[in-house]
Parts: C-alpha cells; structure tokens; sequence
C-alpha cells in the first residue's frame, strides 16, 4: 500500500490513468538493475527513484571525477573522489527516502552475471564498451530477464528494449542484441567519449527515454522498443525508427544456439561500465 506521504508525492501519476494507484505499487514492489552510474545511469537513476520504482540496483566500480560532471548529473562536485555508486545513492536518497538502492562496486563479470541480474524485474545497460554490452545481453537472454539497452555518440544516440525470452505475434522470439548487432567491431575501430567528446545533454536525452521504456515495460503500457530501434540525431533534431527481427542464425538464441552459458566471456576481463 501507498503511504500518505507516498500519495502526496506520486500524485501526477495516480491521475494518470495509464498508471493511478495500481501501477504505483507495481512501481514499488518493482526491482530495476542499472549497469553503470555514468552518463545514460544517471537519468536513469534519477528518474526511477522520482518515479517511486522501489528497488534499484546499480553496479559500477568508477570513482566520481571533474570530467565526469558534464553529462553525469546523478553526481556533484562535493562527489569527487567518491564510489560512484556511493554518490548516486546518497543522492537517489535524497531525492526518494522511500526507494532502497542496493550499491555495487565492482564490476560486472561472467562469474556474477547471472547471480546479479537474475534478483531484478528488468535490467538497464548504458555501458559504453562491447564486451560489457555482449555479457548484459547474453546474461539477460538466459536469465529470461528483459532488458532495455541505449547507447550515444558525440550528438546521437539510440535505444532498444530486448526481451528474446518472449515470443513477437508471429510466434518467433523477440530478437536480442546479438540480433542487432553480430559481433563487436574490431578493438580500436570505435571511438568512446574519452577520444571524440560527447553532448552532455545528448547523454541526457537518451538516459531520459530509456527511463521512460523501462517505466511503460514494468507497467504493461504502450508500444515496447522490442524489436525496434529508437536512433536519435541531435544535430538534425530528427528521431527515427528503425526495425529489426530475430535472427535464426544468432548463436543466443537462433535455431542451432550454442551460447548456453557465460563462459565465452571468460576470455575478457570484466569491465566496468
């Protein structure tokens, strides 16, 4: 049930009718994972804990620095130095006494993937390398957990939701990320914000609709991304939809699967996001 204060604090959503007072408490008995408390986990963060979301994980083994705070709003200058994890939670707190925040520092890995994402309703992936988007999909995939994945550019961005443990009307598996995208680019071949720079803003934008994806999937409203991919350009002020299906050849989930578990991953170093 929903406090007085909790009422008076979720008001524009109980009028909504989309959400009112049932899909509040769903909001609270529901857990969401955040991998990474930087640029696309900050908005996320933020907006799930305002939204009333009750359990919200987040993994990350980064440390708060000056560079950061242009695109990374969940933190401040008082933070630097500081676990971002432990920044974002003092600062999610702040903003909702009422959500429990469960801090991870440490990375995500092929020996606790599993483990960790298999405790959440849904999980979030704003990681900013391909061997941490790899082992989030393929976890999720086995762990029938839905996942909504976004990434950016320097003035773009683009985001999916990927649940290939559900079946699309025609009766073929939601596509995953291996669907999307079959393999990494060569190392070296892709540049990160470190190298190229990026739009704090831009970051904002796409952390804030994967906020919004993450909310309409816990509620069973609208149209999910599922098989679908939301690509935003920045310079142009342009949004398009792009679709894209399963594919049967895809080694996670195609007819002749042979990813079973995360041991591939083992070859790689965890990384954090």
């Amino acid at each position: 049930m929903l406090t007085p204060d909790e009422i008076q604090r979720y008001k524009r959503h109980l009028v909504l009718k989309e959400v009112g007072g049932q899909g509040q408490q769903r909001l609270k008995a529901a857990r969401v994972l955040v991998i990474g408390a930087g640029g696309l986990g900050s908005p996320v963060l933020l907006y799930l804990a305002a939204a009333g979301v009750g359990t919200i994980g987040v993994i990350d083994d980064d440390t708060v620095s000056l560079s950061n705070l242009q695109r990374q709003i969940v933190h401040d200058t008082a933070s630097i130095g500081v676990a971002k994890v432990v920044s974002a939670t003092e600062n999610l707190k702040r903003i909702n006494p009422h959500v429990k925040i469960e801090a991870m520092a440490g990375r995500l890995t092929a020996d606790n993937a599993l483990d960790i994402i298999s405790r959440y309703d849904i999980v979030s992936d704003g990681s900013d390398n391909f061997a941490t988007r790899y082992l989030v999909s393929d976890a999720c995939a086995l762990a029938k957990k839905t996942l909504v994945f976004a990434a950016v550019g320097p003035f773009d961005g683009h985001l999916t939701t990927l649940k290939p443990h559900l079946k699309t009307p025609e009766g073929t598996p939601f596509p995953t990320y291996r669907c999307l995208f079959a393999e990494a680019p060569p190392p070296g071949t892709v540049a990160n914000c470190s190298q190229v720079g990026v739009l704090g803003a831009t970051v904002g934008v796409i952390g804030t609709l994967a906020a919004v994806e993450i909310i309409k999937e816990l509620l069973g409203i609208g149209e999910s991304l599922a098989g679908r991919l939301l690509i935003y350009d920045g310079l142009g002020a342009r949004f398009e939809t792009v679709n894209f299906a399963w594919d049967r050849d895809n080694p996670l989930t195609g007819t002749h699967a042979t990813i079973t578990d995360l041991s591939a991953h083992r070859a790689a170093p965890g990384v954090a996001p």
